[in-house]
């Protein structure tokens, strides 16, 4: 379920027109619904009642401050995989004892610096990672918690290249890596071995490839137990798909919660998740205005003022996202468009022979579910501007973060003296 919703013939989030927030703001603009992230929170939440688990935001899908600032003031933690990361959760306002640190790719410093922050847990993916953290944490006098990333050789997703868990991918470590480097942190003084952790994709439609998953996860730290070596905690990673409107819906959180329920029954041990898309993905909007019409003998060109610098999902991905006019459309026939971009690249295509309502230069579009993985990944290609990011709760809307100038742009570079 999402917030955005035509009243009286016009696309609306929550009570504002969205076509007031792009004659206020210009397009492209990114706009989320208050409302969305909290509901969709709470819903992903409260399937796990009555335990008390670690709902922690993944800051990769949507690191706009002022949506994590709305998920914690929530309760919801932060899984981040960058300093970068930690720092935007922990100006959100997410307590360190709720952020996670995950990544195949952390640097010496920002393991330091997670050290120090006194983060939940650092998920570790490899022996050599081991090794460093462990040399960081006695230079720091300190004792992190630790997790071992399992690679369990379950691939999931939406597309290949969102899918983490094969033997083959760059994350984690097998299932007997893992023991094993599970083992050495748990004898290193200087570590707190707590747990085990997997992510084995996004976009998952599907709950057997998780459950497959959860169960070898369960089946180590039994292991682990039977071998008195301790273990509390299992991050069970995100990865919940979410309707991209011409999809089948994937599993609801409460059929989710009751698969997780049914491996894990009877074991006394903490549980983590880190959902990203599925919380954030309904609750956004890109919205671009039609430039021109280009026509072809096939089928009408249609010219967005969005490209993929803004919205790279469709280019990388071939995602889908449903594309609405902002004036409701009436009973008159659908129209085929190729929808396009200005980027200067043959890939800057959003779609090709899509059916949609007759539209002209100067209307306004909105695409749909694109609070996930939209913004976040947005660049200044073509010397582009980053799109801004509006936030709206009920009647009322706020500009988080506004649109770039080119003088923003230049103002990060300088030209050598000898030129």
């Amino acid at each position: 379920m999402n917030h955005f919703d035509y009243r009286d013939g016009e696309l609306c989030c929550e009570d504002v027109r969205l076509a007031e927030i792009a004659e206020a703001v210009g397009t492209p603009v990114y706009i989320y619904s208050t409302a969305t992230l909290e509901r969709h929170y709470h819903v992903f939440k409260s399937a796990f009642a009555p335990l008390d688990v670690l709902v922690a935001f993944a800051v990769k899908a949507n690191a706009n401050i002022a949506v994590l600032a709305t998920l914690a003031r929530n309760g919801a933690g932060a899984d981040t995989v960058s300093a970068g990361e930690i720092e935007r959760a922990l100006r959100a306002g997410v307590p360190p004892e709720r952020i996670i640190f995950s990544g195949v790719g952390k640097t010496e410093d920002e393991l330091a610096f997670a050290v120090r922050t006194g983060v939940h847990q650092i998920n570790v993916e490899s022996i050599a990672e081991l090794e460093t953290l462990s040399r960081c944490a006695a230079a720091l006098n300190a004792k992190p918690a630790i997790a071992i990333r399992v690679n369990p050789d379950v691939g999931a997703g939406g597309h290949e290249k969102i899918s983490t868990g094969k033997g083959d991918a760059k994350f984690g470590v097998s299932i007997d890596q893992a023991l094993a480097l599970y083992k050495r942190a748990h004898a290193d003084p200087r570590l707190a071995a707590k747990g085990l952790a997997v992510h084995i994709g996004s976009q998952i439609k599907d709950l057997a490839p998780l459950e497959a998953a959860f169960k070898a996860l369960r089946r180590m730290a039994e292991q682990l137990r039977s071998e008195d070596v301790g273990i509390e905690r299992l991050d069970l990673g995100g990865g919940l798909g979410v309707p991209y409107f011409h999809e089948p819906d994937p599993p609801s959180p409460a059929a989710y919660a009751a698969m997780v329920n049914r491996v894990f029954e009877g074991m006394d041990i903490s549980l983590a998740f880190e959902p990203g898309r599925m919380i954030a993905g309904n609750a956004g909007v890109l919205l671009s205005r039609v430039i021109r019409l280009q026509e072809r003998p096939s089928r009408p060109i249609l010219v967005l003022d969005a490209g993929m610098n803004d919205l790279i999902r469709p280019a990388i991905y071939d995602a889908y996202h449903d594309i609405k006019p902002l004036k409701q459309a009436q009973s008159a026939p659908l129209q085929s468009y190729d929808v396009v971009g200005p980027i200067c690249e043959t890939g800057d295509t959003f779609t090709r022979n899509r059916a949609l309502p007759s539209l002209e230069p100067g209307d306004l579009v909105a695409f749909m579910t694109a609070g996930a993985y939209g913004a976040v990944m947005a660049s200044t290609y073509n010397a582009r501007a980053l799109v801004p990011e509006v936030l709206v709760r009920g009647d009322e809307y706020e500009i988080v973060r506004r649109r770039w100038t080119l003088e923003d742009q230049l103002a990060l570079e300088r030209t050598p003296d000898w030129l």
